[in-house]
């Protein structure tokens, strides 16, 4: 009989398995943690600007 505490190429390619993924998880992580903010600071100015322009035009005095 084989002795169970004894890795075999089936145990070892899990755990290689698990390591990887493992890492490719840990990537993804890194990676989606870093938001563009510049670009997101600029999209909400820009739309801010546009909310700010369409209130002054709405109450502006109207000529009859």
């Amino acid at each position: 009989m084989t002795d169970p505490d004894t890795p075999n190429e089936i145990l070892a390619s899990v755990k290689a398995a698990k390591e990887q993924a493992a890492t490719v998880a840990d990537k993804v992580a890194r990676e989606t943690r870093s938001w563009p903010l510049a670009k997101i600071g600029l999209g909400v100015g820009i739309g801010s600007a546009a909310v700010a322009a369409a209130v002054l035009f709405a109450n502006r005095p109207t000529k009859k």
